[in-house]
C-alpha cells in the first residue's frame, strides 16, 4: 500500500481528495491541517517526514491564493508559495518521496490568443502568478521526482470558489454584473484530484510539468450563466468589461491551458467544463 500526505487539508483540493479517497482503497493517506503542516517552517517540514510514518507521495495542496492581497502581502505570498515549496522539494529529496504541487494559469500574461503549452513564455502580471512561477522553479531546481500541475479557474462544493459565490449572490440579489472579457477554462477539483491519484496508482515516473483543467474555453460571465441556468436561478445577469470592475492585481485576458500532453499519459480523460458543473452542483446539493 502507497501512503499519500496531503497538505493543507481544509483546502477545497485536498477536501476533494478526502471526498474520493474511498474509492481507492490501496492508497493510504495522511492528512495534514497548516497549523501540523506549516510549510514555510523547514524545522517542522523536516519533524514530520522524520515521523514513524514513511511516506510515498506527498500532495501539495497549501498556496497563498489571495490573488489581489498578494499585491501587499508579497512577503506572505513569498513564505508560502515559493519558499514553502522549496521546503517540500527539499524535504522529499532528503526521503524520497515523490512531490505533486499545484500552479496556476496566471503564470502567463494572456496576451496570446491560443492555448498555453508547458514550455510558452511565462510572464506574470502580479505578485501571485511570480510567486506560483518561483515555486515552480525551486521544486524543478531542488527534487527531480516531482509532478507540478497548472490548472485554472479551480472550484468544488469546498471551500471559497467563484461556484458558490455566485450561488450566494444569488440568494443576496436580485441582479449580478460579471466580466466577459476574461477567458480561460474552470476546473472541478474532484476531476484534478482524480487525476493526482491516476498518476499514483499507476506508479508514474514522466516527471515534470502538466497543464491541466476542464475542456473548454469560456469567459466569466459565461460561467456564472451556466452556473445560474443549472441551478434554475432567476437573476439578471449583465456582461461586464474588465475595465468596468478594477482590482488591485491585473488578470491574464486568456489562459486557456493547452492538456495535450497530460492527455497522452494512459487512462488520463478531461470531462467538459458543463458535465463537471453539473456533477459539483449535484454534490454540492447532497452536502
Amino acid at each position: 500500500m502507497l501512503t499519500v500526505l496531503v497538505t493543507a487539508k481544509d483546502g477545497q483540493l485536498a477536501q476533494c481528495i478526502e471526498s474520493i479517497a474511498p474509492k481507492h482503497p490501496n492508497l493510504k493517506f495522511i492528512f495534514k491541517s497548516f497549523s501540523q503542516l506549516d510549510i514555510t517552517n523547514f524545522k517542522q517540514v523536516n519533524s514530520v517526514f522524520n515521523s514513524s510514518e514513511q511516506f510515498d507521495y506527498c500532495i501539495n495542496c497549501a498556496a497563498y491564493t489571495a490573488v489581489d492581497k498578494a499585491e501587499t502581502e508579497i512577503e506572505k505570498a513569498y513564505d508560502v508559495n515559493v519558499l514553502g515549496s522549496k521546503n517540500l522539494a527539499e524535504v522529499c529529496r532528503k526521503h524520497k518521496v515523490t512531490l505533486f504541487h499545484l500552479s496556476t494559469d496566471f503564470v502567463f500574461d494572456g496576451k496570446t490568443l491560443q492555448p498555453y503549452l508547458e514550455d510558452s513564455i511565462t510572464n506574470p502580471l502580479g505578485v501571485y502568478g511570480d510567486t506560483k512561477l518561483k515555486g515552480e522553479n525551486a521544486i524543478s531546481e531542488t527534487l527531480e521526482n516531482h509532478f507540478i500541475l497548472r490548472t485554472s479557474w479551480l472550484y468544488s462544493e469546498f471551500g471559497n470558489n467563484f461556484l458558490k459565490t455566485m450561488l450566494r449572490l444569488a440568494r443576496e440579489r436580485d441582479e449580478i454584473s460579471v466580466v466577459s472579457d476574461q477567458i480561460g477554462s474552470p476546473t472541478y477539483a474532484k476531476d484534478l484530484a482524480e487525476v493526482i491519484l491516476k498518476f499514483i496508482e499507476t506508479k508514474n515516473t514522466s516527471y515534470g510539468l502538466y497543464h491541466y483543467s476542464n475542456e473548454g474555453a469560456i469567459s466569466w460571465y459565461d460561467f456564472a450563466n451556466e452556473i445560474f441556468k443549472k441551478t434554475d436561478k432567476d437573476i439578471r445577469l449583465n456582461k461586464i468589461k474588465t475595465k468596468d470592475y478594477p482590482t488591485p492585481a491585473e488578470r491574464p485576458k486568456y489562459s486557456v491551458l493547452n492538456k495535450e500532453k497530460i492527455t497522452n499519459i494512459r487512462g488520463v480523460s478531461i470531462p467538459n467544463w458543463k458535465d463537471s458543473l453539473a456533477e459539483a452542483i449535484a454534490n454540492l446539493k447532497e452536502e
